[in-house]
């Protein structure tokens, strides 16, 4: 008896494995650990924030609308529970994905605060600040695409056949993705590009000197 368990348990074994059972687990681990560190970029980011905010309010009290629609756009952020359960949940990604949106939109406005106040530009806590926020951002962009690769793989998986009855066997559902839109221009990273002069833009030429007149009884003279 014990041997015909056994057997059984070798043939499931087997079943399993060419219907790409250890793949689903294999590729669904690497979905949660894209998504950790999808997770430790954000969090990352909002940790700058505060010291951001103080540091431009050092110089810009006056912009409290801005400092308001961070703040806001920080909290909606914070209220959403970004447990594993919400990578199976399509309407709760869509509103973290929505929320992550809203606040880079609102550090992008603090940041161009700076364009109207010299001296906040000119501080050193601030440029470092923002030199952080700008390497996280990268860094977001980077933990982003390594997700949605990861996701988009798994989701082969999901629906191709015949992984496609493990996958309804045992559960294993389509998982939401972030946009693709842009993705791979933000995971590059920043350089600098100078604009071909135009005929608008482009310097005038510098006026030709007319010849020297030849002296007299040269070739050519008078």
């Amino acid at each position: 008896m014990r041997t015909v368990w056994l057997g059984s348990a070798v043939v499931l074994m087997v079943i399993l494995s060419g219907c790409g059972y250890n793949r689903f687990q294999s590729q669904d681990e690497q979905v949660k650990s894209a998504w950790s560190e999808v997770l430790n970029q954000y969090q990352r980011r909002a940790d700058l924030i505060p010291n951001l905010v103080n540091t431009v309010k050092g110089y810009a009290a006056q912009e409290q609308r801005i400092f308001i629609a961070v703040a806001q756009a920080r909290s909606q952020v914070g209220s959403i529970q970004a447990t594993p359960a919400l990578l199976n949940d399509p309407q709760a990604f869509k509103r973290f994905e929505a929320a992550q949106s809203q606040l880079t939109g609102a550090l992008s406005r603090l940041l161009a605060v700076s364009e109207n106040y010299p001296q906040l530009k000119s501080d050193q806590n601030f440029r470092d600040l923002q030199a952080q926020l700008e390497g996280t951002e990268n860094r977001i962009a980077v933990a982003r695409m390594r997700y949605i690769r990861s996701v988009q793989s798994y989701n082969v998986l999901v629906r191709s056949f015949p992984t496609n009855l493990t996958a309804k066997m045992f559960g294993y559902t389509v998982k939401p993705n972030f946009a693709v839109q842009n993705e791979a221009q933000l995971a590059a990273p920043p350089t600098v590009s100078f604009a071909p002069a135009t005929p608008e833009t482009a310097p005038a030429a510098a006026p030709t000197a007319a010849p020297a007149p030849a002296p007299a009884g040269a070739p050519g003279g008078q």
